[in-house]
């Protein structure tokens, strides 16, 4: 159990995964390995029992996991239907998801709006487009908009808006991009020193036991 949660341990400081994630790398990992006179459920007993463990410490948490990765989708542009389906995929629960969407459009109201203006930027569509271009792409723009999760009326109101207008979003969303970057940063420093001193305090536990 010690060598899995070191495992773990190292996983979880490189990829801060979900749940679901961090169990199918263990499940991998150790199936793949044939430890003689193991049973493949023995195996998954253990997992869940580190797991269990591993989440009473905090040391991980779809909840968390679902907030921050939806944060993270945000400022790529992601709409809200593509982060719902990004976590569900991650293996995140119905609540959790219900919770970070409300909790998105509590914020921002118009979020997929902003979102879609990322990604117009990002792939140089709709009003990042030339001027004289953008009619001719029209319907291109606007169908690659819903492939990415925004519906009609979100891509419509993207598509129309003017290229000064344009450019002042581009403007504003740019200052939340910086203040976004250091409150990661602020909060990542912050959740490595709580694991790290976890981890210590485990391993020192341990010892002396």
């Amino acid at each position: 159990m010690e060598e899995m949660r070191n495992f773990s341990f190292a996983y979880i400081e490189k990829y801060a995964p979900s749940k679901q994630q961090l169990r199918t790398y263990l499940l991998k990992k150790y199936l793949k390995a044939n430890v003689p006179n193991i049973k493949k459920q023995d195996i998954t007993d253990l997992i869940n029992i580190v797991l269990v463990d591993l989440e009473k410490s905090k040391f991980i948490s779809d909840k968390f996991y679902s907030e921050s990765k939806s944060r993270s989708l945000i400022q790529k542009g992601s709409s809200i239907n593509k982060i719902r389906n990004y976590l569900i995929g991650k293996g995140i629960n119905d609540v959790y998801i219900k919770e970070t969407l409300e909790k998105i459009k509590e914020d921002n109201s118009d979020q997929d709006f902003f979102s879609g203006i990322k990604i117009c930027k990002k792939k140089r569509i709709g009003p990042a487009r030339a001027e004289d271009n953008r009619p001719l792409f029209y319907k291109k723009d606007i169908s690659l908009l819903a492939r990415n999760g925004f519906d009609f009326e979100t891509s419509k109101r993207i598509m129309d808006i003017d290229q000064d207008e344009y450019l002042k979003i581009i403007k504003l969303l740019w200052f939340f991009l910086l203040f976004f970057c250091q409150m990661i940063n602020y909060i990542s420093y912050i959740v490595f020193n709580k694991h790290k001193n976890y981890e210590t305090k485990y391993r020192y536990r341990n010892y002396y036991n």
